[in-house]
């Protein structure tokens, strides 16, 4: 019988299956399908695969096998929608997000004669294989403990509808954790008992936790884990301790080394398994990047052998490689854990409750300048509400925290509703293009709708000077609010290019829907958590300052307070009507005038601009080979040098500001606070 295959959710996972498929003789890939028919038209075209809007068009295609690649939740009803149409299947893991489904779906199998088989797809693994093999030949002794350290990082949001692994706090459990479990029941025997725990360090902010432990309890031994979105670099290391050795293998570097129980004196002994724990990382993961680069190694390598070994399982009437039975324990303790996660988080969130109205509303409260402007309104006896991606350990009185990603305009709604302002500054400070894209642009874009669908009085939108062309004026020219707009922001990296989409954004809004905002546009700001000194001023090498330049380069600085000055002020006034004002200091200080006020006694070097250009224009040459940017291009470094005047049009006239502390008052209370600093370590 020919195997026709269709394949449902057109997610990351989707790539592999499409080339594990196409890998084997006699089946045939007829589509996939998805809810999000965008996406699916996507990978689609990508891959060149024809698309269905269903599960049972696939069906009436000629599909007779069907793979789940849907998120965890939807597994069981997609797979006994696909036993219903009379498909075999093979389902990603976990098998299902209850016992009774697990249940329901294996007497629907046999109830039609069908095959289903869960993708646990490190079992196929060629390191687990091979560690596999060395147990059960007694390689080790009697297996007793099993450890196992998995690092990990998920795909940056890139807005819109928050993704399964953000919007349940188990998820992470039952996306990770579930791997952990199955190689436990394969090495240690069925499980018995599991304690497990977790937390929020961070990591990924949009995670409810990020960092997980378990202790596992099995028929023939224990096992624990970790998970975790903290620690770096990223790893994924299992441990097999036995009564005659210690197996070590390292499933992303790909090697494998052990220490073994030998008759010689324990000191040798010890000398010996040091150097054959050092020497065969040195052979084996050399000889693995080989096998990867010719391809006898391939990424998801164990879920392209266990696809193989599922058709196999059709074609000759033999178990498939992981069945329901086997899986269905897997379900069981995976649920108990993750279930707990998602009743403690629903409870955390419960306790955070927003008002019916509150004054303002302050975005980016997480950072120096956000958490500035709060402070001060909190000092003025103002009520604040910050919107935040985690919870704070402590929550002050008179602010109560909307949870949320600023790229989710869900959340951003929740957030809005019932502010009378929203002082906007939230936005991306690190990350690639979709991180700038996703938490300055998007949020934007969603802070924008949602002021206009609930009247907000007064949007205050924090923007940048860097969205300003600084390289396309002379020498000592100035830049104010009338210089253009920079017109190469592509090559000024992502930040320019997000921060400045965004003021864009507000500028229509006012124009096209007469959003009552007005936006601010900071220099380099300075103080609190901020640096003083940047890359923009100079770099600390081998105890020396090294300046790029001559030290004459003007630089656009103002200190925290000062700015927060103006936010304040712009939020209590009556401006309204889009206008863009720049906030700078009046002091005009040099590279080389901060490092005479802040550097202390290190001495200074300066890095002669012909030879940075020509390191720049190598760099650019070097990495457009690889179709990169270089972060010293031409461009940028002529915008980041250029030695350009720093000036506000409209602070005075418009908002009566001028800075109250000042640059040079700002560094003297930015060093004293960093030298009481350092006296308090």
């Amino acid at each position: 019988m020919k195997r026709r295959v269709g394949l449902v959710g057109a997610g990351y996972i989707c790539e592999y299956h499409i080339a594990a498929i196409r890998r084997l003789p006699g089946v045939e890939l007829v589509g996939i399908t998805d809810l999000d028919a965008a996406r699916a038209q996507k990978t689609g075209e990508k891959f060149g695969v024809p698309v269905f809007p269903s599960l049972k068009a696939l069906k009436e295609a000629g599909a007779n096998a069907i793979h789940v690649l849907t998120p965890p939740h939807t597994h069981a009803a997609v797979t006994l929608e696909a036993l219903d149409l009379g498909c075999d299947v093979l389902v990603e893991k976990p098998l299902s997000e209850d016992p009774a489904d697990a249940a329901k779906i294996q007497a629907r199998a046999a109830e039609y004669g069908l095959k289903v088989c869960v993708n646990h797809s490190l079992l196929f693994d060629p390191q687990i294989r091979r560690a596999l093999a060395a147990v059960r030949s007694g390689k080790i002794g009697k297996i007793v403990s099993m450890d196992i350290l998995r690092g990990s990082i998920y795909p940056p949001f890139e807005g819109g509808v928050l993704p399964p692994q953000f919007r349940a706090a188990g998820y992470p459990f039952r996306d990770l954790g579930v791997h952990a479990l199955y190689l436990f029941q394969t090495f240690l025997g069925p499980i018995e008992h599991i304690d497990a725990t977790w937390k929020k360090l961070g990591g990924e902010p949009n995670l409810a936790y990020d960092e997980w432990r378990a202790q596992v309890r099995c028929k023939n031994g224990l096992g624990q884990f970790q998970l975790s979105w903290n620690v770096k670099p990223l790893q994924h290391q299992i441990i097999l301790q036995g009564t005659r050795g210690v197996l070590r293998v390292d499933l992303f570097l790909m090697f494998q080394s052990m220490r073994a129980a030998t008759p010689l004196p324990k000191p040798v002994e010890r000398i010996v398994n040091a150097i054959t724990d050092s020497v065969m990382p040195m052979i084996e993961v050399p000889q693995s990047v080989f096998k990867f680069v010719t391809k006898k190694i391939r990424p998801y390598h164990g879920l392209l052998d266990l696809v193989a070994a599922f058709y196999a399982s059709l074609d000759e009437g033999t178990p498939v490689p992981v069945s329901v039975e086997d899986a269905a324990p897997i379900v069981t303790w995976t649920e108990q854990i993750a279930r707990k996660a998602d009743a403690e988080w629903e409870a955390t969130k419960a306790t955070v409750k927003l008002s019916e109205s509150v004054p303002v509303l302050v975005t980016g409260a997480s950072g120096s300048v956000g958490g500035a402007v709060v402070a001060r309104l909190r000092a003025e006896g103002t009520r604040v509400r910050i919107m935040l991606r985690q919870l704070p350990e402590t929550i002050p009185e008179g602010v109560e925290i909307a949870l949320g990603d600023l790229g989710d305009p869900a959340a951003v709604d929740r957030a809005v509703r019932g502010a009378k302002q929203v002082i906007h500054v939230g936005a991306a400070m690190k990350g690639g293009l979709i991180e700038h894209t996703t938490g300055t642009i998007i949020g934007t874009r969603n802070v924008i709708a949602a002021c206009k669908k609930h009247g907000v009085e007064k949007l205050v939108h924090v923007s940048s000077m860097s969205v300003i062309d600084w390289a396309g004026g002379p020498d000592g020219s100035a830049v104010n609010e009338r210089t253009a707009f920079e017109p190469r922001a592509e090559d000024r990296g992502a930040y320019t290019q997000a921060k400045l989409e965004a003021e864009k954004l507000v500028t229509a809004a006012v124009k096209d829907d007469h959003l009552p905002a007005v936006i601010l546009r900071p220099g380099q700001i300075f103080g609190s958590r901020i640096p003083l000194i940047t890359g923009a001023v100079a770099r600390r090498i081998a105890g020396r300052w090294l300046v790029l330049g001559d030290g004459k380069i003007t630089l656009p600085l103002i200190y925290i307070d000062d700015v927060v000055d103006a936010i304040v002020m712009a939020a209590k006034g009556p401006l309204r009507g889009g206008e863009v004002i720049q906030l700078v200091g009046s002091e005009e200080l040099t590279q080389d005038d901060v490092l005479r006020l802040a550097g202390g006694s290190a001495s200074v070097l300066h890095f002669p601009l012909p030879a940075l250009f020509a390191l720049g224009k190598t760099s650019e040459f070097a990495l457009g080979l690889l179709k990169r940017k270089s972060p010293l291009s031409e461009y940028r470094l002529k915008s980041a040098l250029a030695k350009r005047r720093f000036e506000s049009l409209s602070a005075k006239p418009l908002l009566d500001w001028t800075a109250r502390v000042g640059v040079e008052e700002g560094i003297r209370r930015t060093t004293a606070a960093e030298r009481a600093l350092d006296t308090a370590k």
